[in-house]
């Protein structure tokens, strides 16, 4: 996986990628803004993912996540807060988002 410095970096590489479609988090989906089409977890593959801390602040982090829909047909990214500014979601979606070592 390659190394970025910055979210924005990295969220410029991926589009360069392909990964081209926004999502954003629904309480138990991935919802596209250009569409309004929804992936539930079943649906999509998490392929990358990045995490990024705030210089001045720790509370001020995000991840951004490569996603692919297991039919092929959508490649995007999602960039979610984690910690204290974390979006309120479904254990589904928890389990699938959910940052394996």
């Amino acid at each position: 996986m390659p190394a970025y410095d910055t979210l924005v970096e990295a969220l410029n590489d991926a589009k360069k990628r392909g990964y081209t479609t926004d999502f954003n988090l629904e309480f138990d989906a991935l919802k596209c803004k250009n569409t309004g089409a929804s992936l539930n977890p079943s649906q999509f593959e998490i392929v990358e993912f990045y995490r990024f801390e705030g210089f001045t602040n720790p509370d001020d982090s995000s991840i951004l996540y490569l996603i692919e829909s297991k039919d092929a047909t959508m490649k995007g990214v999602l960039v979610s807060a984690y910690g204290v500014y974390a979006d309120p979601i479904s254990d589904s979606m928890i389990q699938k988002l959910k940052v394996h070592h």
